[in-house]
């Protein structure tokens, strides 16, 4: 029987879509309910992963610092591929960007520094664990952090969206974020990667939001303003992912 691909976080947004790209080259994909398997009792994940035998361990879940350290401990003990996403909020907009894998992360807010904590507690388990980090996720109908939606719903509720045109954000469409991150679960990648569909289009938000409403056939009303600066962009010297401005039509 083909070992499975353990996957975290198939209840959330993105790995579900992580999931289906696996299934679709024929894997086997299995998720962590932890209503059954709490993540934090040790026991119990220990016995979890032995008795699933996965392949290799893609952790998109949040949660506990101590859950990521147990998993990328069992992904190294076994020689196993393990990839963690990260965000671009492990960044704040001080100092500023285009941002680097191998700058010093400066979250200022809570998630962004949890979110960092959890990549230093995996390199330490794991040397060669994949830290993956991504912005923010566009896809047209799916539900939770999806960029899509929350403009739908800012536009819904106020009859136009507020834009910063100081803001170049870190983003990318979900399917081609959860493609990349399935390849780079299996093809021999290690340390930090940048997974950033505007890192060289650099749109600003406003210019991201009116080529998404034309992308999407949305009427859109977009009120460009100065209330946030920041270049949020993730460069790498690898490109794994489609530019922006070619998604959107924009090319």
């Amino acid at each position: 029987m083909t070992r499975p691909w353990l996957v975290t976080g198939l209840t959330g947004t993105l790995a579900p879509h992580v999931a289906h790209a696996l299934q679709a080259q024929g894997h086997t994909v299995t998720g962590w309910d932890r209503h059954t398997t709490p993540a934090d009792d040790s026991a119990a994940a220990h016995a979890y992963l032995q008795a699933l035998n996965p392949q290799g361990i893609l952790h998109l879940a949040l949660g506990s610092e101590a859950w990521a350290h147990a998993l990328a401990t069992h992904a190294h003990t076994h020689d196993l591929p393990f990839v963690f996403t990260s965000t671009a909020m492990v960044f704040d907009h001080h100092p500023d960007g285009p941002h680097h894998p191998t700058d010093p992360t400066t979250a200022q807010d809570d998630y962004g520094q949890l979110k960092a904590r959890t990549e230093h507690a995996i390199r330490t388990a794991h040397p060669r664990a994949v830290i993956a980090r991504i912005g923010w996720q566009i896809h047209p109908t799916a539900t939770g952090n999806n960029m899509t939606q929350q403009l739908q719903a800012q536009h819904d509720q106020n009859g136009h969206i507020r834009a910063s045109r100081h803001w170049t954000p870190a983003t990318s469409f979900m399917t081609d974020t959860a493609h990349a991150l399935a390849t780079l679960a299996q093809d021999g990648t290690t340390g930090t990667v940048h997974l950033d569909s505007n890192a060289h289009d650099a749109l600003t938000f406003p210019e991201l939001v009116r080529g998404l409403a034309r992308h999407l056939n949305r009427d859109w009303v977009v009120e460009e303003t100065d209330d946030y600066t920041h270049d949020q962009r993730l460069v790498d010297d690898t490109t794994r992912l489609p530019s922006l401005r070619e998604r959107l039509g924009l090319a």
